[in-house]
């Protein structure tokens, strides 16, 4: 059996990701999400967008499900590439923009984190936050 994340750890994660995006200024939705991509945790501060709920959690998804972060797709993604079109598989919840990291446990994915809220830099930023938050904390 694989290892997930906990709930408590979630909740650092989010409050770690939480913290930065108020340092920025900028609301964000931050989801946390197990290894198969499904919800652990969210949490939308006030203020951030409507549609940066299923947003964030499609990050998470697709860090999860490709075990990568979602930035990493946007090259192979582009018209002619080996990947186009990936954006519209999985019922559309594949992301290939920035905000979308796997989180990692002696080399296996265990979640994912996915932030959505403000220009893509920002949302990657945000995200990792919450990834060196995980990263730092003992297994």
């Amino acid at each position: 059996m694989v290892d997930t994340v906990r709930l408590d750890t979630a909740k650092e994660v989010i409050d770690a990701a939480e913290q930065r995006a108020d340092e920025i200024d900028n609301p964000m939705v931050i989801t946390v999400a197990n290894s198969e991509g499904n919800l652990i945790a969210q949490h939308r501060m006030d203020g951030a967008w409507l549609a940066s709920i299923d947003i964030s959690r499609n990050k998470a998804y697709t860090a999860a499900a490709l075990d990568m972060p979602t930035h990493d797709l946007a090259d192979p993604t582009r018209p002619g590439e080996s990947l186009y079109g990936l954006q519209n598989t999985n019922q559309g919840r594949m992301v290939i923009f920035g905000g979308g990291y796997p989180l990692e446990r002696d080399g296996d994915v265990v979640g994912a984190i996915g932030v959505s809220g403000g220009a893509v830099e920002q949302d990657m930023d945000v995200a990792e936050s919450g990834v060196d938050r995980f990263d730092d904390r003992s297994p």
